[in-house]
C-alpha cells in the first residue's frame, strides 16, 4: 500500500529524518490558519497518489499573501484525472542541492538495495537511464540493523556527512515498516541542514496487518472482493475474462490468449478444492468488469471437482457467453450438468482460448 506524501514524512519524522514544516488542509478555508507558522513563501502540494505530480500542476509555490487563491486553485484541479482533497502547506526551502535516496528490494539478490546519485528532483529516472553510472547502488543483508560505515562512505562520497546518518534512519523505517520502497526524492541541503523535500512509502501488502493497518486503499472494490473470497486476482485492460485453479494454469491460459492475439481482462486463480459457491463468486466477480465480453474457465480436477464448478458457474447466472473447459475429478458428471445449457463445453485449454478470441473479434 502507498503512503501519500504527508503520511511518509509523518513516519520519516518519528525516525529522526528531517522533514519541512507542514500543515496538512482539506479546504482552501483552512489556510489561513496555518500560515502564522510559516515565513513569507509557501509551496502548496496536492495529495494526489499520481505519478509526476509536479509536472502535471499538482504542487505550487506562493508568497503568503497569494496562499488562499493558489489553494482555491489547486482544490478545483484534477490532477492526472485525480480530484485534489488534500494539500500539503509546507516552508519553502532554500535549496542548496537535491539528492536522490531510495531504498528498495533487489529481487534477485534478496537483499535490500540503497540506490544514491548526487542528482535528484522530476527528471531522475531520465537521467539514470542515460547516466546508469550515476546512481550508486550498496547490497544490505537483512540480518544487520544498520547499514555499514563503509558502505555509506561508498554511496556518498563527496556529499554532505549529515546524510550518512539518513540513510541509516531511512533504512530503519524500510526495515521496521515492513516497506518495498522508502524514497526521498529530493534530499535537499539547505544553509539550515539536510531535508526530505518529498517522501515515498509502500509497504508490503502481505504486512499491512502487522502494521496495524486494516484497510488497503491501493485496492480497487473488485480487488477487495476478491481479497474478501481469498481468491489470487489482477485486473487487466482486456475483453476476455479468465478463471483458473492455480497460477501456473491460470498464467498459460493468459499467455496463450496473448499468443493468439487476444487481451485478457483479470488473472483470477480460485485455487484449490474451490467449491460451488467459491466458483459462483470467481464467474459474477469476472463478469462484473464493464469490458469483459466473454469468459473462460479453464479448471482441472483433482481435490477441486469439476461438478460443484459445474454448479458454480450456473449459479452465477451471468450474461456473458462462458467457455468451459473442465478435466479431472468428476469431469463427466460436470458436462452433464451443463449440457443443453448456454454454456460452450471444450476439451482443451487451446480450443478454449480459441474460442475466446473469436467471439470478442
Amino acid at each position: 500500500m502507498k503512503f501519500l506524501e504527508y503520511e511518509a514524512k509523518k513516519v520519516f519524522g518519528e525516525y529522526g529524518i528531517p522533514v519541512p514544516k507542514s500543515a496538512l488542509i482539506r479546504s482552501p478555508d483552512e489556510v489561513s490558519a496555518c500560515l502564522d507558522g510559516f515565513d513569507s513563501a509557501v509551496v502548496l502540494k496536492a495529495q494526489v497518489d499520481v505519478g509526476g505530480r509536479g509536472k502535471a500542476g499538482g504542487i505550487v509555490m506562493a508568497e503568503k499573501s497569494d496562499a488562499v487563491k493558489a489553494a482555491e486553485d489547486l482544490f478545483s484541479r484534477e490532477i492526472r484525472g485525480v480530484p485534489v482533497s488534500e494539500v500539503l502547506v509546507e516552508e519553502r526551502l532554500a535549496i542548496a542541492h537535491e539528492y536522490y535516496l531510495s531504498i528498495t528490494i533487489d529481487r534477485s539478490g534478496k537483499h535490500p538495495v540503497i540506490l544514491f546519485a548526487e542528482a535528484g528532483g522530476v527528471d531522475i529516472e531520465s537521467a539514470a537511464e542515460e547516466r546508469p553510472e550515476a546512481v550508486r547502488k550498496a547490497l544490505v543483508s537483512p540480518l544487520l540493523n544498520e547499514v555499514p560505515q563503509f558502505l555509506i562512505r561508498d554511496l556518498i562520497r563527496g556529499a554532505p556527512v549529515e546524510i550518512g546518518g539518513v540513510i541509516n534512519r531511512l533504512y530503519h523505517v524500510f526495515c521496521d515498516r515492513d516497506a518495498l520502497l522508502a524514497e526521498i526524492n529530493p534530499l535537499v541541503i539547505t544553509p539550515a541542514g539536510v531535508y526530505a523535500a518529498d517522501a515515498k512509502l509502500i509497504i508490503d501488502d502481505n504486512a499491512l496487518r502487522r502494521q496495524g493497518i486494516s484497510v488497503n486503499r491501493d485496492l480497487t472494490d473488485r480487488e477487495r472482493e476478491a481479497e474478501k473470497h481469498g481468491f489470487s486476482y489482477v485486473e487487466l485492460d482486456g475483453d476476455i475474462g479468465v478463471i483458473g485453479n492455480g497460477a501456473g494454469l491460470t498464467m498459460s491460459t493468459l499467455d496463450l490468449i496473448d499468443y493468439h492475439g487476444g487481451s485478457a481482462a483479470n488473472f483470477l486463480d480460485v485455487g484449490g478444492g474451490a467449491g460451488r459457491e467459491r466458483v459462483m463468486h470467481a464467474v459474477r466477480l469476472v463478469a462484473g468488469m464493464p469490458s469483459v465480453k466473454v469468459i473462460i474457465v479453464n479448471l482441472l480436477g483433482g481435490i477441486t471437482l469439476c461438478d460443484e464448478v459445474a454448479q458454480g458457474i450456473i449459479d452465477a447466472g451471468v450474461p456473458q457467453q462462458v467457455i468451459v473447459r473442465l478435466a479431472g475429478t468428476n469431469e463427466e458428471a460436470g458436462r452433464r450438468i451443463l449440457a443443453g445449457r448456454d454454456y460452450l463445453m471444450v476439451a482443451s485449454m487451446e480450443e478454449a482460448v480459441r474460442a475466446g478470441v473469436e467471439a470478442v473479434q
